[in-house]
């Protein structure tokens, strides 16, 4: 049932007028020790979302420097991934947990999922909640399992959370974004102990995710090239855009960047707004709620939604991303917002809730402006689209914050580190 991912060839060395040297050498040095390991990395799904986007540079990376890394994602039926919606977002924090039918549908699936587990691995890295129970049943299929966090886990649903703990627990060790989404029942007891260089305390692990600065998503797109693309989708490139790039889910609240953008059309009304994401197939809620955010939208030609299934690819939310004179995420709950680091890299003005790890990347006022309603955004808006010394003041800054703490080459060494402390 498992299916191989096709993940391609990186170079590492691509990256040193980037990341530079130091941090190149120290990979380089790291992975010596390493040179062989087998890695396996587990998944929901292979496109439409943040942990994706990572794995496709991530893995070729590991290979490139010696490890022999594979990619694999479960496959389920909708059953499966309708009771895998609904624990996500209890876990972020929605009242309405999985019923106990839903409970033996997933265990159901973990454990069918698991016999497919072929060859021996000296480590196997389980990515977010959907295959968490896979290792109870294979245990023996590799000497280390790592569980990979990658939602925010800061007020989640008790009960949710007490059906999950004691999968995680089973872990050698866990990762995660920030130290707050590490529930209490898995922070260690230990008194006096002290994390480590990585943040890591006794098997848990804080280590935040990157962006591939030279993929199609956010390589250096010419101003006339992000022109021409937007052109194509109908947006009118003379005038001013404010654009989010996020999956069609309440959590990531286009409705209130509809809100945003309707305040701030009162005062500038040749503002254009574009709501772009892509559809993943282990997201069953998000055809509704597209459907329920162009409701909402009630035909204004200026609010322009978007999705992978109107031939929006890497290269077009690139494009939208560096033609947009405000860029926005205004989660609600967030366990990163990779589109977070993607718009600051690409040097625009930048928006985002002030929520789970966005803070990590957007220093208010300074890389960018973290706001708690649609009135803050619109005002933050509104400030960025008059001032335009502001707009590059705060993008200039924002680029230079990524390009130090969020670029895949500091990801891979984080990696490297964890295996070398649990071989």
């Amino acid at each position: 049932m498992l299916q191989p991912v096709s993940t391609g060839h990186k170079s590492l060395a691509d990256y040193t007028h980037l990341a530079g040297r130091p941090l190149i050498q120290e990979i380089r040095d790291l992975s010596e020790d390493l040179s062989g390991l087998r890695v396996l990395h587990l998944s929901a799904t292979a496109f439409g979302g943040g942990v994706a986007e990572i794995l496709y540079t991530l893995v070729p990376l590991m290979n490139d420097v010696g490890l022999e890394a594979e990619w694999q994602v479960m496959l389920g039926r909708e059953e499966f991934y309708n009771t895998t919606k609904r624990l996500h977002n209890a876990l972020q924090g929605n009242p309405d947990s999985p019923t106990d039918e839903e409970w033996k549908i997933y265990e159901r699936y973990n454990a069918l999922n698991a016999t497919e587990i072929s060859g021996e691995w000296d480590v196997i890295i389980v990515h977010d909640p959907q295959p968490a129970a896979i290792k109870r049943h294979v245990p023996n299929k590799a000497s280390t399992w790592v569980w990979r966090c990658h939602i925010d886990l800061s007020t989640p649903n008790p009960e949710a959370i007490a059906r999950m703990v004691p999968f995680i627990r089973e872990y050698d060790a866990s990762v995660w974004h920030v130290e707050q989404y590490v529930p209490q029942e898995l922070r260690p007891v230990v008194a006096g102990s002290n994390p480590g260089s990585d943040g890591s305390l006794d098997g848990v692990h804080i280590i935040q995710p990157a962006i591939d600065p030279l993929s199609p998503k956010n390589m250096a797109l010419s101003p006339e090239d992000a022109a021409f693309v937007c052109d194509q989708f109908g947006i009118d490139v003379d005038r001013p855009l404010m654009c989010q790039v996020s999956r069609f889910d309440p959590w990531k609240d286009p409705i209130g960047v509809i809100d945003a953008y309707r305040h701030v059309t009162q005062e500038m009304s040749e503002v254009q707004l574009a709501l772009v994401g892509s559809m993943a197939t282990d997201d069953p809620e998000g055809w509704e709620y597209f459907n329920s955010t162009m409701a909402y939208a009630d035909g204004d030609p200026d609010i322009h939604i978007l999705n992978n299934l109107n031939n929006v690819g890497a290269i077009e939310v690139n494009a939208f991303q560096s033609q947009a004179d405000v860029v926005i995420q205004k989660s609600r709950r967030e366990g990163f917002g990779l589109t977070v680091s993607e718009a600051l890299w690409k040097a625009r003005p930048f928006i985002g809730g002030d929520v789970g790890g966005i803070p990590l990347q957007v220093q208010d006022g300074k890389t960018g402006f973290l706001v708690s309603s649609p009135e803050e955004c619109a005002d933050r808006s509104l400030r960025i689209l008059r001032e335009p010394d502001l707009g590059k003041r705060l993008g200039r800054s924002g680029k230079e914050h990524v390009r130090r703490h969020f670029l895949t080459p500091r990801l891979l060494r984080d990696w490297l580190r964890i295996f070398t402390e649990h071989r």
